[in-house]
């Protein structure tokens, strides 16, 4: 099981980080981890998943704000003193991760100065990426936005084909199925991706990253 980044000031235990109620669980492909305006009962870190969180507004397009892989953790409010999430946590790539009770995280957090400090910065770097996609969703085409979003998934997950939906590929990109039919159908003539029902396959990463927005230059792939 690959590390999470944050937890690397942690001391070992049977080879793996770890703290007082910390535990690996397998996530879904799918599978909702938050909802927004409701209670956070658990802290999330990946180590080869991958979630989005996403706005969640009745009546409107499910948006992307940012995604958090094995550089990351999800449910990072409450490490700020709020106990509802702001968001929605959706599971887009299934794995690993490690996951405490927002009790037991809490504990940790005020005896660990360092990963404090690291849970921090790291709630800054995720406000920047908030900021940057709203940006990237007003200023991009979808084709670049799309190869983009592709792309930060390959560095998070480290693998080249996922199993997606044209849904979930919407939620990602606030686009209607049409638009993201479209945005593959670019990709996958110019020979960079592989869209078949169900599946995306990079197949040219040099010229997914020249099709990408400048947006993805701008952020450091994850570790």
């Amino acid at each position: 099981m690959r590390p999470n980044s944050l937890l690397s000031s942690l001391p070992e235990s049977g080879g793996r980080q770890r703290f007082q109620g910390l535990e690996q669980v397998e996530l879904a492909f799918g599978q909702v981890l938050h909802e927004a305006g409701k209670r956070v009962r658990h802290v999330y870190f990946p180590t080869d998943s991958l979630v989005s969180v996403l706005s969640q507004a009745k009546g409107l397009i499910p948006v992307e704000l940012g995604v958090v892989g094995r550089d990351g953790m999800v449910g990072v409010c409450v490490a700020l003193g709020a106990a509802n999430s702001g968001s929605r946590a959706l599971v887009q790539g299934a794995g690993s991760a490690l996951r405490a009770s927002t009790e037991d995280f809490m504990k940790a957090f005020a005896r660990r100065r360092t990963m404090r400090a690291d849970i921090r910065r790291y709630s800054n770097d995720l406000a920047n990426q908030f900021i940057e996609t709203a940006s990237c969703n007003r200023n991009h085409a979808t084709a670049q936005r799309m190869a983009r979003w592709l792309l930060m998934m390959r560095d998070r997950l480290s693998v080249a084909r996922y199993g997606l939906t044209q849904k979930y590929l919407g939620y990602m990109l606030g686009v209607r199925r049409a638009a993201v039919n479209e945005a593959a159908g670019k990709l996958q003539r110019a020979g960079l991706i592989r869209f078949v029902r169900g599946s995306i396959e990079i197949t040219d990463v040099q010229g997914l990253v020249a099709a990408s927005c400048a947006c993805y230059h701008s952020w450091n792939p994850a570790p």
